[in-house]
């Protein structure tokens, strides 16, 4: 017996307004930053609701990375076309991540936001930023390749990291789809628990007001909206280069294969405020495997793509990293050479790769490459320690949008694309599409 899934079928429901997803998390923000705004003390309090959801969602993400690649590489049943999509997926995530970092380059370069800030170095203070650099030396390439091999086979699953989880599920896969018809049952297996699974997801995506609410309060409640007026040029040039880098690079490679940016980014709205609202893109992972799906991506390639992507391929953290250090460097009066850019780009390069996608990543691999690069005092980190929460916001919605488009692109190299669904899908926006895989039933025989 073997199990077939269907594909999802797009059914227009009339809902009022307030009952979708994406109307809920708006109206959630803007409560949230009211109380944050008017009353810091209670918006502060409010942090264990954003913590709360962004914990609910993490609790399933490995057990959706898990399911999803394993029954990608699985299905595929073919070890040569999970290298080819793992290649494919490497060269796009390096091309365009490496144009990112460059992005951040030249805008600083023309910008120079940090330019007549003239900040005294002896005046910066290390231990604001110790526990950050702490963190960012432990993240060097010898201890990425140890916290990628788990302890165990099912630590893997229990310990939160994505990157374990994705190493042992591509391994898994492999062996899966090695086994032939033997692994029958156990592909089967897996199929039916991604389905449990994701209904879970779906479960859980109705706290996400709560979290929304939760999390932006305490922002604006922590840290006021007077941190954006006193570093407002950078976040401008932060905001404004991202947004340009997702209509104009994402945007150009969209159109190049077939779809278009902006309806893209209508049909994840309820994600992509999410996203806003926790500043972490991790909270939107599940959500966005299955509305790939739902859009005409092949589950095989959606299952490998994503979670790659949230560890390798962050356009958003990229143009931080070398727009941030070079705003610290101006800011402090250090006039970096082309040669010590070009450093700065290639550390930065390979400190990028392996971060996860959640809050207070972006500011740990710019601390990882500032420590590498001594012009800079890694102590200029204090400058923009107090925004940074406002910049991971940016951060994770350019990621976040950056790993959609890879997705679709990749599976359209692959043949892997129902183009046809991709548009209607997209012009229609489904606003209704559910987050849970579609059914399966057995085929009689």
């Amino acid at each position: 017996m073997t199990v077939t899934p269907h594909a999802p079928q797009l059914v227009p429901v009339t809902r009022p307004w307030w009952r979708h997803l994406y109307a809920q998390v708006v109206v959630a923000i803007v409560l949230g930053a009211a109380i944050g705004h008017f009353y810091p003390a209670a918006g502060t309090a409010l942090k264990p609701l954003g913590d709360a959801f962004i914990k609910l969602v993490k609790m399933v993400i490995t057990p959706v990375v898990f399911l999803s690649v394993v029954s990608g590489i699985a299905g595929m049943r073919n070890i040569g076309g999970v290298g080819r999509v793992a290649g494919k997926a490497f060269g796009y995530f390096l091309v365009v991540s490496t144009g990112a970092l460059i992005i951040g380059l030249l805008v600083a370069n023309i910008v120079q936001p940090g330019a007549g800030l003239r900040i005294d170095p002896a005046s910066l203070d290390p231990a604001a930023v110790a526990d950050y650099v702490s963190k960012a030396q432990d993240s060097s390439v010898v201890g990425f390749l140890t916290e990628i091999i788990p302890t165990t086979l099912l630590s893997a699953l229990t310990e939160g990291s994505i990157l374990q989880a994705l190493f042992v599920a591509i391994l898994f896969g492999i062996a899966l789809s090695m086994v032939g018809d033997a692994g029958a049952p156990v592909l089967d297996m897996v199929e039916r628990l991604g389905l449990v699974v994701f209904r879970l997801v779906a479960m859980l995506m109705q706290f996400a007001p709560i979290g929304a609410f939760g999390a932006i309060a305490f922002t604006i409640g922590k840290f006021g909206l007077g941190a954006l007026v006193d570093l407002g040029t950078l976040i401008l040039t932060f905001y404004l280069t991202a947004l340009l880098f997702v209509l104009v690079v994402l945007g150009l490679i969209a159109r190049v294969h077939g779809f278009s940016i902006l309806r893209l980014i209508v049909y994840l709205r309820a994600e992509l405020l999410l996203v806003l609202g926790t500043s972490s893109s991790e909270a939107a992972l599940p959500s966005l495997i299955a509305k790939l799906e739902d859009a005409g991506c092949d589950r095989s390639v959606v299952g490998l793509v994503v979670p790659m992507g949230y560890s390798f391929n962050l356009d958003g953290t990229n143009i931080y990293m070398t727009l941030a250090a070079l705003f610290i460097a101006q800011a402090v009066g250090v006039d970096l050479s082309l040669g010590q850019q070009l450093t700065l780009l290639g550390v930065a390069m390979l400190s990028s790769k392996g971060a996860a996608g959640v809050t207070g990543a972006g500011f740990i691999t710019l601390a990882a490459t500032l420590s590498i690069v001594p012009s800079v005092p890694v102590a200029g980190l204090a400058l923009i320690l107090g925004i940074d929460r406002f910049m991971s916001e940016c951060r994770s919605l350019t990621n976040f949008m950056g790993n959609a488009v890879a997705t679709i692109v990749i599976a359209r190299w692959e043949g892997r694309l129902d183009r046809e669904r991709l548009s209607a899908t997209l012009a229609a926006g489904a606003p209704n599409a559910s987050i849970a895989r579609p059914p399966v039933e057995a085929d009689p025989d």
